[in-house]
């Protein structure tokens, strides 16, 4: 490009210190999960790291493009310069959609999900699903105070998290999660662990939700009851849990002593294990960690990780999965293009068997 070479030295050095945001982040805090810098910073390198990104594929698009061109016998093709500043503006335009999306407050989504052998009396029933909300210097109090309310607002029966709510140590975020303790719904608020609750600080962090008010399910159950009617809601550990010397995930043992003739809601955070969960007889899994795949192409490698399972509903083997696309997302790559964030307000449905 025709630029002065010091512009092009400097350029290249901005781009090498952004593509390091990791190892920033664990000088700032011991760890990826935690980038300790002003939110302002951080927003910084979430667009300039997605820049970096968009530019390179956009970059292979067009060599792929001038390579076939070569290909064609007496062809001759020059490129205008501004092609490629258009690129980058492009690119930059793109992080900066892909940012926005990432850090707002989730609209509302409704989703209606039949469960086999449901109760009559629980057709109907409301739950509001959160999931990896990330709190951090990107999800700050301000903005976990205002999906509090608009979570809140909805009035629904019973409140769902299936972890990563947090990133950073109970000394680092707890001002930040402290508006968690004004969640309400009529049967409570329930919670299964995620991966990033066992990097920094599982025992901690446990004690302090139950403390405020939530109701933990690391591999146990609870018995929800109306009129007669019940509903097992059922939670298990993260596959990370052993390499932190926790008890890996063990739905036997979350459902021990549950009663055999009431469906079963599982949340596990991730839903790599959802045929696992069919075959143990499991009516409605509901799930997060993939951030919905984040943007198109990258859902595909996300998929391989999770036994195909990334946005949405899936019919699995009779039993239904619902993947959240999160309710906000990691810090070290906040990006979403055509994959929003979600607070997910489930309705449940009886389920009528096709032979009726």
């Amino acid at each position: 490009m025709p630029i002065p070479v010091v512009i092009k030295i400097t350029i290249a050095v901005i781009l090498l210190i952004v593509s390091q945001f990791q190892l920033w982040s664990r000088l700032s805090s011991g760890s990826i999960f935690s980038p300790e810098f002003p939110r302002v910073i951080v927003l910084f390198f979430n667009w300039a790291g997605g820049a970096i990104l968009f530019l390179a594929l956009l970059q292979l698009l067009f060599d792929a493009v001038m390579l076939g061109a070569m290909l064609i016998p007496g062809s001759a093709m020059t490129v205008p310069v501004g092609v490629r500043y258009a690129m980058a503006a492009i690119a930059a335009i793109l992080a900066a959609i892909g940012v926005y999306n990432a850090v707002r407050v989730p609209p509302v989504k409704d989703v209606d999900i039949g469960v086999r052998e449901l109760p009559p009396q629980f057709d109907g029933y409301t739950l509001l699903h959160m999931t990896d909300m990330h709190i951090s210097r990107l999800f700050p109090a301000a903005w976990t105070r205002t999906v509090v309310d608009r979570s809140n607002a909805l009035d629904v029966d019973l409140i769902v998290v299936t972890g990563d709510v947090i990133d950073g140590t109970l000394a680092m975020r707890r001002a930040d999660v402290e508006p968690l303790r004004g969640l309400r719904a009529r049967d409570g608020v329930y919670m299964s662990p995620g991966n990033h609750e066992y990097f920094l600080g599982y025992r901690e962090w446990m004690q302090h939700f139950t403390d405020m008010g939530m109701h933990l399910l690391p591999n146990r159950h609870a018995v929800l009851e109306r009129e007669g009617g019940r509903l097992i809601l059922a939670g298990v550990t993260d596959l990370s849990a052993p390499a932190t010397g926790m008890p890996p995930p063990d739905l036997a043992a979350a459902l021990d002593g549950a009663p055999a003739d009431a469906p079963i809601l599982l949340l596990d955070h991730q839903p790599g294990a959802a045929r696992k969960a069919a075959a143990r007889g499991v009516a409605l899994q509901l799930s997060g960690h993939t951030h919905g795949g984040m943007i198109p192409g990258l859902d595909r490698l996300v998929a391989l990780g999770n036994s195909g399972f990334v946005s949405g509903f899936y019919a699995v083997d009779g039993m239904s999965l619902y993947v959240n696309n999160g309710t906000g997302i990691w810090p070290g790559f906040a990006m979403r293009l055509g994959r929003p964030s979600e607070l997910t307000r489930i309705t449940l449905r009886r389920k009528v068997p096709a032979d009726k």
